[in-house]
């Protein structure tokens, strides 16, 4: 194997040299002699076969070269370093990665800020999340494929927290046809309409939850999707408030007058696949998800019926 010839020392004597603007300056904040300094220079530019270094006036300057040089090189120093910090967070006993299981029902504006909290208290530590939609944490979670869940509901055998409660709104587009009955709606009139739902992405005990035997439905993998094809006018069906609010307001969404059932609610859970074994960036992200949840608790705007 070629092995390379410069060090990390020497370049990130060049890079002081350049940052403090000579060799004297230098040595001083590396707490280095001057000649020691000179010397590793000049090593470096013969090992290279080219001038890193011009004066400029009392100013020492890269050259051409040496810009070129150097900021490949500060990318270099940068992965050490973060190499350095990382064998530091496992002498620790830091995770080296984390895998969560996140259900497609949790807000993304309380997502987001959690996993920018873990980023920063856990520079070191991967983050493997696994996007899921309801018996799909149960099965992360049976099948030791994650350390964490944010979960519908808490699998047997385990113990969770709560986080949150979400509503879920029955709603149809403006100018769907169940709109122009002008009545209050039973079953009846669902039933001869498309519904969409979201398909359960688990694979032991999937849930065929909140479809009313409608005479046609369809099935989506996403939120997105569902909400999209209701606001299109092709089914109805029943949405997380806190993803259609805006719609609402917006007029391309208008909920559906049922006579009952019109509101549904579901909670999420925070779920630890063993409490007495996770690490501590594992109960790290655990404290930066129940923060965001609080805090989008307390910020949302439940749906108020007209």
């Amino acid at each position: 194997m070629k092995q390379a010839r410069t060090t990390l020392e020497q370049w990130q004597v060049l890079q002081c040299i350049v940052s403090e603007g000579g060799f004297a300056q230098a040595a001083k904040a590396m707490h280095r002699s001057q000649s020691s300094v000179s010397y590793m220079v000049a090593q470096l530019q013969e090992q290279l076969g080219v001038a890193l270094l011009q004066a400029q006036g009392r100013r020492m300057v890269l050259t051409p070269a040496g810009e070129v040089l150097l900021r490949d090189a500060q990318n270099v120093l940068a992965a050490s370093l973060r190499l350095e910090e990382k064998a530091r967070s496992l002498l620790q006993g830091w995770e080296a990665e984390v895998r969560l299981a996140v259900d497609s029902l949790f807000p993304t504006p309380a997502l987001l800020p959690a996993l920018g909290q873990f980023a920063s208290h856990c520079p070191s530590t991967r983050l493997q999340m696994h996007e899921v939609v309801m018996s799909g944490a149960d099965d992360a979670l049976h099948g030791q494929q994650v350390e964490l869940a944010v979960a519908g509901r808490v699998p047997q055998g385990f113990l969770g927290d709560w986080l949150l409660e979400a509503e879920f709104v029955a709603c149809a587009a403006p100018d769907h046809p169940l709109h122009h009955l002008g009545r209050s709606l039973e079953m009846e009139d669902l039933q001869q309409h498309v519904q969409v739902v979201l398909r359960d992405s688990g694979q032991r005990q999937p849930r065929d939850e909140g479809w009313l035997g409608a005479w046609q439905r369809w099935t989506v993998s996403q939120p997105e999707t569902a909400i999209a094809a209701v606001e299109q006018g092709f089914a109805f069906g029943w949405l997380a408030w806190h993803r259609i609010a805006a719609a609402v307001a917006a007029g391309r969404l208008r909920p559906l007058p049922l006579a009952h059932g019109g509101l549904r609610k579901a909670a999420l859970y925070l779920v630890l696949a063993d409490p007495s074994q996770a690490g501590p960036a594992t109960l790290q992200l655990a404290d930066c998800l129940r923060a965001e949840a609080v805090r989008w608790r307390e910020a949302y705007q439940p749906y108020q019926p007209a």
